[in-house]
C-alpha cells in the first residue's frame, strides 16, 4: 500500500481514535489503529472491544493495501509534521511515514487479526431527532454512576414506550429524567455505558443516525460510525421512585440560587436551606467548626419555615444543564425525596437527613 493524504484531517481522526485504544498493553492489536484503502478512500478503525470507531478520508492511492500501526506512536509523529501532505507506505511488517526529508518507520501487526466490527441492519433505526438525543445524554450524564457493583447503573437508560421515550440516569442518591411525548411503533429499552456517552458527546455535534442490534448501539454521521456495547441487565423501575404529588412547588431564580450554593459549599457540599415566606437561608452542614451562610430574598408560598438538607453538587449539576432563568423546587417533608424541575427535565434527589 502506498498513499498520500493531508496531515490535518489525518491528525484529527488519529486524535479522536485515542480513547478507543488499549493503553495498558502495547503488544495487543487493539493498541493499534487499522487502516485499509478502498479505491481513493482510506478506512480507519480503532477499538478496545467496548467501543469502536470507524472513519474514512480521501487519499491519493498509488497501490492498495491494509495494515495496522500503534495509535499513540503515529499520532505523536503526525503532530510534529508540517501542515502538508504525508506519504504512508507499507512494506511487509512495517509502515513508512514520510514528509519532505523526514522519515519514520513503525512495526505493524497482522491486519487480518484486527477485531471484526459489529454488524447491524440499516432498517433497525431509532427515530429520535439528533438534537434531542445529544442534548438529553449531556443533561443526564452527571447522574450516571461509575464503578457501581450493579453494573446497569453505570449507564443511562433509553426507554422507548408506546407514547413516549425517556432518558434516565441514577447513582442511587439522585435520579435524572428527561421525558418526551412521541408515538412509537416499537418499544425498546437500551442501557448505554457512561464511557460511550462521554465519547458520543465529543464526536457528534450535528445530524446523526441511530441504529441498534441486540448487543450494540450504533451512531453514524458523515464523518464517523461509532459503536458501543450495551449494558445487559434490568434497569431499576425508575417510575416508582418519582414522587407523584408535592405539598409545595416553588419557582426559584437559577442564577441567585447557584451563586448562593457556590458561596456556601466552598466549605462543605452538604447544605441546609431554610425556606420562609420571604427568604431562603443557606447554611453549611459541617462536622468541624467551619461555618458559612448566605441568604436570598424571595417571595415563596411557604407560610411556616421549612428546612431541607441537600448535597449541593446534585442541584448544581442539574442547574448547569438548563438554559432558562428559573426552575421549580418540588418538596413534601424535610426528610423525603425532593425534585428540581425545568420543562421536561427533572432530577429526584435524596435529602441529607437533618
Amino acid at each position: 500500500m502506498k498513499i498520500s493524504l493531508p496531515k490535518s484531517s489525518f491528525e484529527t481522526i488519529l486524535n479522536d481514535c485515542q480513547n478507543f485504544l488499549e493503553k495498558r498493553d502495547r503488544s495487543q492489536i487493539t493498541a493499534h489503529i487499522y487502516f485499509k484503502t478502498q479505491e481513493d478512500q482510506l478506512q480507519i478503525k480503532a477499538t478496545d472491544y467496548e467501543i469502536w470507531l470507524e472513519s474514512t478520508i480521501p487519499v491519493k492511492c498509488e497501490t492498495q493495501g491494509s495494515g495496522t500501526v500503534n495509535g499513540r506512536q503515529i499520532l505523536d509523529i503526525i503532530k510534529r509534521l508540517k501542515d502538508a501532505e504525508i506519504t504512508l507506505e507499507t512494506d511487509q511488517d512495517t509502515i513508512h511515514i514520510r514528509q519532505g526529508r523526514a522519515k519514520f518507520k513503525l512495526p505493524m501487526f497482522n491486519a487480518d487479526e484486527f477485531p471484526k466490527f459489529p454488524e447491524y441492519d440499516s432498517h433497525a433505526q431509532i427515530n429520535i431527532q439528533s438534537d434531542k438525543f445529544l442534548h438529553s445524554i449531556r443533561k443526564i450524564n452527571p447522574a450516571v454512576d461509575t464503578n457501581n457493583p450493579k453494573y446497569e447503573l453505570n449507564g443511562s437508560l433509553l426507554d422507548i414506550k408506546e407514547y413516549s421515550f425517556n432518558f434516565v440516569a441514577t447513582d442511587t442518591r439522585r435520579l435524572a429524567l428527561i421525558e418526551y411525548k412521541s408515538q412509537s411503533v416499537d418499544t425498546l429499552s437500551l442501557i448505554i455505558p457512561k464511557k460511550a456517552i462521554n465519547e458520543i458527546q465529543k464526536l457528534f455535534i450535528e445530524e446523526l443516525q441511530i441504529f441498534h442490534n441486540q448487543t450494540h448501539l450504533i451512531l453514524k454521521n458523515n464523518r464517523y460510525t461509532f459503536y458501543t456495547k450495551l449494558i445487559s441487565g434490568k434497569y431499576p423501575d425508575y417510575e416508582k421512585i418519582i414522587p407523584k404529588e408535592f405539598k409545595h412547588k416553588i419557582q426559584l431564580p437559577k442564577d441567585q440560587f447557584v451563586d448562593a450554593l457556590k458561596l456556601v459549599n466552598s466549605l462543605a457540599n452538604n447544605i441546609k436551606i431554610t425556606i420562609s415566606s420571604n427568604e431562603i437561608l443557606f447554611e453549611t452542614l459541617s462536622e468541624d467548626n467551619a461555618e458559612a451562610s448566605t441568604q436570598i430574598e424571595i417571595q415563596t408560598p411557604i407560610t411556616e419555615s421549612f428546612a431541607l438538607g441537600l448535597n449541593s453538587k446534585y442541584i448544581l449539576d442539574f442547574l448547569s444543564q438548563i438554559d432558562s432563568s428559573e426552575f421549580t423546587l418540588c418538596i413534601n417533608e424535610s426528610n423525603t425525596p425532593f425534585v428540581v424541575n425545568n420543562d421536561n427535565f427533572s432530577t429526584v434527589i435524596m435529602p441529607v437527613i437533618l
